[in-house]
């Protein structure tokens, strides 16, 4: 179990890439988080599994194969959200056996719980997947590894130590003190009088000295507690030592050591751990050789599981939210890395869907999008408002979500996936301060080329807009050709319509595999269409269709004068 991992095939040697924060924003990766869930933990969880994306054709296969069968099994969800408990309970007593301040018996307690939490997640991952007919391969290696474990390390017999064990280490309620004050009287020495197997009651001070008398609560592990261990030190100003939420009057400020009730380390437990260890050591000893049985058995191994269960969980959910909206979503096909190709049919950007199952009521509009031979890198034209952030974004998150196995907002998609996502949106004013807007850009541009290869995916949106369109345009242009050289795919958005234009002779006097290719999103009747085609630039023709729409043409205006009285 210790190597195993529902987000790639054991033995893997998959190499990842961390998206940059430029793209983690542009891609509103926190805006999809923040959909999943409102646990802190899981979005930060989710966010770190989202951002590292591998090529691996086999690492993404393996992942569409899991994510599908936690889309198509809601009692798998279901049963495996009640594990996450389980195994956040396992997550804290890993981090309290850290803790060398825990006294031995809490150190065996936490053991304890350990061992149980191992049982209790085996036994109900087994039940979970022999009761469903899961096919990707991950979960049936998992099902495969819980049912060795099972059969293998004697439950019943476990369970039954388990059980025992822990009885017998919790039946300590209470414990007696005598304590020896100064001649202030304030505490100096504590020893450990007694150990019982009931709590005190609020019965009276009487009756509890009477109970103690007749020794009807005190449990005999041996007579060895005269050991007194010092409390209160000899500098009164000294707050080191104390006895936590016992001490009063000289030694108030001392109750904020109190600390965690689930380790046992206040100042109390650890000025008596000594003590009551050695009260106790054929207890602990018993403890000791019953675990030793076990000593092997490590539920942290399924802590590590624990991000990844909510990685597939809370998609699939959401998954489930988008379908019911009637919006079509798929499991996309992987082609070989090498053509760099992709063909989706329907894209839409999720997004958008994420606003409907919100509540927000939006007509999404969906297109087709390839990459091919014949076309690699686009130059993305239209009005205002008309979609290009949209479809440029909804480009790179449908990569985003394949790559990681999650299915994404179309009706099909077959691609070849790419080795990293690249974006370059408009930079923060307050990031252009020192080098100026063209300058930032032109920065960011040339660090993207640095590390970009052939089977990157780059997604400018507005790049190089500048007041001065001669100097965007220039740099524009050489940016589009290097993108070509370098045979990348790409989507470039741009007011820069000149960009669009005489691209023939580009991919014929710039060498490179990638074809450049103008697109447009369009306008009907005056009406933004959000649809996308291929064609050359249409600014006249878009300004033509707006100018109608609002009834600002000379025509329109002239024939409004005309009409009106002549005075």
């Amino acid at each position: 179990m210790e190597n195993f991992s529902l987000l790639h095939p054991q033995n893997s040697d998959a190499v990842y890439r961390t998206l940059t924060k430029e793209a983690v924003n542009d891609l509103s990766v926190d805006f999809l988080c923040n959909a999943l869930t409102e646990d802190a933990y899981e979005r930060n969880s989710i966010k770190q599994l989202l951002t590292k994306i591998t090529d691996d054709e086999e690492v993404i296969k393996y992942r569409c194969d899991v994510f599908d069968d936690f889309l198509r099994f809601p009692k798998l969800r279901e049963d495996l959200t009640a594990l996450l408990a389980k195994l956040a309970d396992l997550r804290d007593i890993e981090r309290f056996q850290k803790d060398s301040e825990a006294s031995s018996l809490w150190q065996l307690i936490n053991r304890l719980r350990e061992i149980g939490g191992y049982v209790d997640c085996i036994t109900q991952i087994k039940t979970t997947l022999e009761s469903i007919d899961v096919k990707s391969q991950g979960l049936l290696t998992l099902k495969e590894n819980v049912t060795s474990i099972y059969n293998d390390s004697g439950f019943p017999d476990l369970k039954k130590d388990i059980e025992d064990t822990l009885a017998k280490a919790q039946k300590f309620r209470s414990i007696t003190l005598g304590v020896n004050l100064d001649a202030l009287l304030r505490p100096k020495t504590v020893g450990v009088i007694s150990l019982n197997d009931k709590p005190f009651t609020d019965s009276g001070i009487l009756k509890r000295f009477t109970n103690f008398a007749n020794k009807k609560s005190e449990l005999h592990h041996g007579n060895d507690v005269s050991g007194f261990i010092s409390f209160h030190p000899a500098n009164p100003s000294t707050t080191s030592f104390g006895m936590g939420k016992f001490v009063t009057g000289a030694q108030q400020d001392v109750n904020q050591t109190f600390t965690s009730e689930l380790t046992g380390t206040d100042p109390l437990s650890d000025a008596l751990k000594k003590v009551v260890t050695d009260i106790l050591r054929r207890t602990v000893n018993d403890i000791k050789s019953t675990l030793d049985k076990y000593i092997n058995i490590n539920g942290y191994s399924f802590v590590a599981l624990m991000p990844e269960i909510i990685f597939y969980i809370r998609f699939a959910e959401l998954c489930d939210k988008i379908m019911q909206k009637n919006l079509p979503l798929c499991k996309a096909q992987i082609a070989p890395k090498e053509d760099r190709n992709c063909k989706i049919e329907n894209l839409y950007n999720i997004k958008l869907a994420v606003k409907n199952v919100e509540g927000d009521n939006i007509d999404i509009i969906t297109n087709e999008f390839v990459f091919d031979d014949d076309k690699r890198i686009y130059i993305l034209t239209g009005p205002n408002r008309g979609g290009k952030t949209t479809i440029t974004q909804a480009v790179g998150l449908a990569f985003l979500l394949a790559q990681n196995g999650i299915y994404v907002p179309a009706s099909s998609m077959i691609f070849s996936p790419c080795d990293n996502i690249f974006t370059h949106f408009p930079a923060d004013e307050n990031d252009t301060v020192d080098l100026g807007r063209l300058g930032e850009e032109s920065k960011r541009l040339s660090g993207i080329f640095e590390i970009a290869t052939r089977y990157s995916l780059l997604l400018l949106n507005e790049s190089l807009a500048t007041t001065n369109v001669a100097e965007g345009l220039y740099i524009a242009k050489d940016v589009v050709k290097a993108m070509r050289y370098l045979g990348t795919r790409a989507v470039f958005n741009t007011h820069m319509h000149d960009l669009a234009r005489d691209l023939d002779k580009v991919n014929s006097n710039v060498e490179g595999d990638s074809r450049i290719e103008s697109m447009v999103t369009g306008v009907e009747n005056g009406n933004r269409s959000f649809k996308v085609f291929i064609a050359p630039p249409q600014g006249v023709s878009y300004a033509r269709d707006i100018a109608e729409k609002y009834g600002v043409t000379f025509e329109k205006i002239k024939s409004e004068i005309d009409s009106k009285p002549k005075n």
